[in-house]
């Protein structure tokens, strides 16, 4: 059976994620599978007042503000069918405003401003009917669908931002009026798609796609230099160590409970991390951010790899990309149950308290073999963005039952 597909469409995207972002990006990843069919704008977040005037050192920053002051063109072609659009203008940073009529009005002058970069660049590409697509920035792009005259526009949701409190203030508001007012609503878990689906029928879980590419199980045993004399058996966690998303307790826990074993955390650290407990255990290593190439030499070093979330808001419903990772790589996992993760519940180990951890983390380690190596890979590798991407094609074709909407093709 044919997947789904759009063909010759010239699509633009907005989000919370600029091109040149460090980590790994569900946005840039989606913008490459939809360029192999159609023309693909991809927009970056304007430069915001507050950031101009207090982190003009920062070099991505310092590029930003060449591009607003004309020194750089901001529009340039970044891969086979894809163009990066700096926007040449500052929008106010107006958050800390809690009048909401008052946020309102700012947020739509914002809103008008940026528009108005996209729409230049839109005439220097000669892109029509386009298709817009929302990757969840719920305030700089909320009144764009209008002002861009967008054919068909889709929000995507992929962490729920109202748990955090700088979303929290004024998108308890606008982003259920957001997802009523898109075409489509399209998210990465089943968690997601229903809390959109409480305001927009036509809302979907496309799943989540992952590049595994470069996680390959090696017979090198090439040990990286920084955990040379780290001893077994090695617990270990890559990606950003953050203390809303991550729970120390039960990263503490495990440690105190088995002294012989070793914890290594692979990632970049929030200050809450830096200044934990944690950095006083013999047996917790911290290794810092590494290059994304390097990071299967550290996970084929782990004997259980973790992913000890915390539970609130944000995480309920996160889908963690570096599972589909872990089990690229064939590794066992212990990670905490949340509904995200039911998914992988017939491929990992949950645990639903701290002390779960340790006996889960046993357990892995006494009934890891060949045979669940092979099955976890497999697994993964169904995880592509390919898939993911037809899910969103689907959906969106879905729609033309209920809107007049032209230039599609099968």
């Amino acid at each position: 059976m044919n997947k789904p597909s759009l063909q010759k469409r010239d699509i633009v995207i907005v989000g919370l994620q600029p091109w040149d972002v460090d980590l790994g990006s569900n946005c840039k990843n989606i913008a490459l599978v939809f360029s192999k069919s159609n023309r693909v704008l991809y927009v970056n977040s304007p430069l915001d007042r507050k950031t101009y005037l207090t982190q003009g050192t920062d070099e991505k920053v310092r590029k930003r503000i060449k591009i607003v002051r004309g020194q750089e063109d901001g529009l340039r072609k970044v891969a086979h069918n894809i163009w990066e659009l700096y926007p040449e203008k500052i929008i106010e940073s107006i958050n800390w405003i809690r009048l909401p009529w008052l946020f309102d009005k700012l947020n739509r002058r914002n809103n008008k401003t940026f528009a108005g970069c996209i729409e230049r660049a839109l005439h220097k590409l000669q892109f029509n009917n386009i298709i817009l697509f929302n990757d969840n920035d719920i305030f700089r792009s909320f009144h764009l669908r209008e002002l861009l005259k967008s054919t068909v526009s889709i929000y995507y949701s992929r962490d729920f931002l109202l748990g955090v409190d700088y979303w929290s203030r004024h998108g308890r508001r606008l982003e259920p009026k957001l997802i009523a007012g898109s075409d489509v609503c399209v998210a990465n878990s089943s968690f997601l798609a229903r809390y959109c689906k409480q305001y927009n029928e036509r809302s979907y879980n496309v799943g989540q796609g992952c590049d595994l590419s470069i996680f390959i199980p090696s017979d090198s045993k090439q040990t990286p230099s920084d955990l040379k004399n780290v001893t077994g058996p090695v617990i270990g966690y890559v990606g950003a160590l953050q203390s809303i998303r991550i729970n120390i307790k039960i990263i503490e826990h495990i440690a105190v409970s088995r002294p012989e074993w070793s914890v290594v955390l692979v990632g970049p650290e929030d200050d809450v991390f830096k200044n934990s407990g944690l950095h006083t255990y013999k047996n917790i290593f911290f290794t810092g951010p590494k290059e994304l190439d390097e990071l299967p030499l550290y996970i084929e070093a782990f004997d259980v790899c973790l992913n000890p979330q915390s539970l609130n808001a944000v995480t309920e419903g996160n889908y963690p990309r570096k599972i589909d990772e872990y089990l690229a790589m064939g590794k066992p996992v212990v990670a905490t149950q949340t509904e995200a993760m039911q998914i992988f519940a017939n491929y990992c180990y949950l645990a639903i308290n701290t002390h779960d951890y340790v006996e889960l983390i046993e357990k892995a380690l006494r009934e890891d073999n060949p045979e669940l190596k092979r099955i976890r890979r497999e697994f993964a590798s169904t995880h592509t963005w390919e898939n993911s991407v037809a899910e969103i094609y689907g959906a969106i074709l879905d729609i033309q039952q209920n809107k007049d909407v032209s230039n599609f093709e099968n």
